[in-house]
């Protein structure tokens, strides 16, 4: 017998058997563990695809119900039969750290001065707390340790090991992590805005509060999904003229002949050539979050390298440029 002899009523009946019993009963009583990523989805709900398949080949005349040690192949051609050929829905969940997740993984991490968090960290295990309050995974699709203080902690590593800042080898993490770290090494402040507006949505409860979220991660295949529908977002965006950056670095060229950052003095396009031309970071001397809506002028904003950039924003209350700029003198001069 194999799968190809599972019926359509046989998987309704084990459906309905999965009800009667709960999940977690249900598994342990035929001998199955959680799904890993294909769920068969039905009325709403969410059933372990194999667990439900080795329970409706019980329901073929003549035949034994099997557990998951019979499926060797694992989960995939499971959900191909109960899709393509019954008919049913079937969804499929890795797990993978979504951009929200990761806004505010890296959140802590920049505020802890690109460095990684271990699990017993106060932080890592309020963090662990709100992730599972967080509604992008449905619970059926969670494991045992889902977003438990361990699994952030490692997180953590994944994004602190791809800062510019780490020299030694980096932990397997994912692209998204690096796009991610990208977006905070260019924007911290907006960045640590949207980690703060996430927050207060998970808490309140509020839906689709993660503006951007990418599900798929980059090794899931591909999923027909459904688009048009009109939905409300939730979520908190500082509105930025991207413009003003290259009104600001033309200024600050005519005015010095270079662009090199106003705390050091690092200059991109003399250590890198044409390839740092006209790189820099820019930084608001008085934050958004604390200006509100306002008119920028190019004089309102410093022109910044990373390393610099980042020790203004490594810990509340940021210091001012001219804090930095002192710290860098003193330095120098002792």
């Amino acid at each position: 017998m194999g799968l190809t002899d599972i019926t359509r009523s046989g998987v309704l009946a084990a459906v309905a058997e999965f009800d009667r019993l709960g999940r977690g009963e249900f598994l342990a009583t035929y001998s199955f563990g959680r799904a890993r990523a294909y769920f068969l989805s039905h009325a709403g709900k969410l059933y372990d695809s194999m667990a439900i398949a080795g329970y409706a080949m019980g329901e073929v005349p003549g035949q034994q119900r099997r557990t998951s040690a019979d499926f060797t192949d694992g989960e995939e051609p499971v959900a191909r039969q109960l899709r393509d050929r019954l008919g049913f829905a079937v969804e499929i969940h890795r797990g993978f750290w979504t951009r929200g997740e990761l806004i505010l993984a890296c959140d802590l991490v920049w505020a802890n001065g690109w460095h990684e968090l271990r699990s017993g960290y106060p932080q890592v295990i309020e963090l662990s707390q709100l992730l599972q309050r967080y509604w992008v995974h449905p619970v059926a699709t969670r494991s045992e340790t889902f977003r438990s203080p361990g699994s952030v902690s490692r997180k953590t590593s994944d994004i602190a090991t791809q800062h510019v800042s780490y020299s030694r080898t980096p932990t397997r993490g994912n692209r998204l992590d690096g796009e991610v770290l990208a977006e905070f090494a260019d924007d911290p402040e907006l960045m640590h805005e949207q980690a703060i507006a996430l927050r207060a949505a998970i808490d309140a409860g509020t839906l689709d509060a993660d503006p951007v979220d990418d599900m798929t991660g980059p090794d899931a295949p591909e999923q027909g999904v459904a688009e048009g529908n009109q939905q409300e977002r939730t979520y908190l965006r500082r509105v930025r003229d991207r413009g003003i950056r290259d009104r600001a670095i033309r200024v600050h060229q005519r005015q010095h002949g270079t662009v090199a950052c106003e705390v050091c003095g690092f200059d991109f396009t003399a250590a890198y050539g044409p390839h740092g031309q006209e790189y820099i970071e820019c930084h608001h001397r008085t934050p958004l979050s604390e200006s509100g809506a306002t008119i920028t002028l190019t004089s309102d904003l410093a022109l910044l390298c990373a390393n610099c950039h980042r020790m203004i924003h490594r810990r509340r209350p940021w210091l001012t440029v001219d804090d930095l700029a002192k710290i860098v003198t003193d330095r120098r001069n002792t």
